[in-house]
């Protein structure tokens, strides 16, 4: 489907730095996501008490 010759090209350049940055996205959220602990999670929920 690509070429070599797409690639070389500023439109393939610009694919590759957006495929690049989607990818270092995914792996910088998902890092956050098992940072947070189940505490962190636990005390971040609003607290509600009953009368």
């Amino acid at each position: 489907m690509f070429d070599h010759s797409f690639f070389s090209s500023k439109l393939g350049h610009a694919a590759l730095v957006s495929i690049a940055a989607m990818i270092t996205f995914a792996v910088f959220t998902q890092m956050q996501q098992d940072l947070a602990t189940s505490d962190m999670l636990i005390a971040s929920t609003p607290a509600v008490e009953l009368a």
